[in-house]
């Protein structure tokens, strides 16, 4: 049985579906404060809040700390950020974008409607659902064995 889990259905999930945004000409420093404050891993840089320029995460600082180390604080965040990044629309099936994250080695992806963010989901946020997916599946088919 394939797993039919849409993007939509997963942003439904999710608790909060604003997309914590930052502007370019943030510092490095600044962001990681805000990944700290708000307990996320990404933040989506945007000049104008619904369109993003780029997409900076923990992983991404800390690798430019290793490089280059404290002074790298002071950059801005486009100077470590990724530019071409990978989106979805709503309409995506959960195993779409699960093999996008794998074969890209990220784990947030832009939800995008007409070049718009409606929201972004996290790898375990897919994972999730389609543990969730499975779970059903799997009563369903108990149910049926046993006549429920």
């Amino acid at each position: 049985r394939e797993i039919e889990v849409l993007v939509s259905q997963i942003l439904k999930t999710k608790p909060d579906d604003k997309v914590v945004t930052a502007k370019p000409g943030l510092k490095i420093s600044e962001a990681a404060a805000m990944l700290a404050e708000k307990r996320i891993g990404t933040l989506v840089i945007s000049a104008d809040g619904k369109t993003p320029d780029g997409i900076l995460s923990e992983r991404d600082i800390v690798r430019e700390l290793g490089r280059q180390g404290r002074g790298c604080l002071d950059l801005s965040v486009e100077s470590i950020m990724t530019t071409k990044l990978v989106t979805c629309n709503r309409d995506a099936r959960s195993d779409e974008v699960l093999q996008k994250m794998t074969e890209g080695r990220f784990r947030h992806m832009p939800v995008l409607e007409e070049g718009e963010m409606v929201g972004l989901i996290s790898l375990g946020d897919v994972v999730k659902a389609q543990l969730q997916d499975l779970s059903m599946g799997k009563s369903a088919l108990e149910g049926m064995i046993m006549g429920r």
